[in-house]
């Protein structure tokens, strides 16, 4: 969904990797679902029955892909899927039809409608882990939205954050609220202890 443009500066100091086996065996794998690195576009792929080399069908869980080793992309599309109703995360992608770049300035507009509570929840995970958030506008070939539009969009997510505030998260995403908590509160711990130990 989010093809935010990003640099490793952002995530030097996440262990993306242990915060991956962390979320699945945390949170996910109660889903039947799992968070997988290394997509060159993220992609939501919904659970399904497969046939084995034995021709047994086999239940394959649902896979969160994020692109490449970014942290902000995993946390945009775990996003999604905590947001994503049940029907939602029976369909690939949640079954929406995504516009690519080079948007009309409707289209941006449907984007941004879309995209206020994933990226106010987004920006909740990331506050969670410490690292630098950044709207996505996610139109890199065409006309790039207005500040007006900008500006409206930050304010929708502002009282979305309140709301959730006032009225607590979706389950899903106070669950991986909590993981994302604990692991950095283990990061901070371990962190300590190599001072301490220096």
């Amino acid at each position: 969904m989010d093809r935010t443009a990003e640099t490793p500066a952002f995530e030097t100091r996440i262990d993306l990797a242990g915060l991956v086996r962390y979320l699945n065996d945390q949170v996910l794998s109660c889903h039947n679902t799992v968070l997988l690195g290394g997509a060159q576009e993220p992609y939501y792929r919904a659970a399904r029955e497969e046939k084995n080399r034995d021709g047994i069908l086999t239940q394959v869980p649902a896979h969160i892909e994020f692109r490449q080793d970014y942290v902000r992309s995993a946390l945009h599309e775990l996003a999604h899927w905590c947001i994503a109703g049940h029907e939602r995360r029976r369909l690939d992608d949640y079954g929406y039809w995504y516009a690519p770049d080079g948007r009309t300035p409707e289209q941006q507009k449907a984007f941004f409608s879309v995209e206020v509570k994933p990226q106010a929840l987004e920006q909740i995970f990331c506050q969670a882990l410490g690292i630098d958030f950044c709207i996505s506008v996610d139109n890199l070939g065409g006309e790039p939205p207005g500040e007006q539009e900008i500006s409206e969009f930050i304010q929708a997510m502002a009282e979305q954050r309140k709301h959730w505030q006032q009225q607590g998260l979706p389950p899903r995403a106070a669950a991986i609220l909590a993981a994302l908590r604990e692991f950095a509160d283990s990061l901070a711990v371990n962190s300590m202890k190599a001072v301490r130990s220096a």
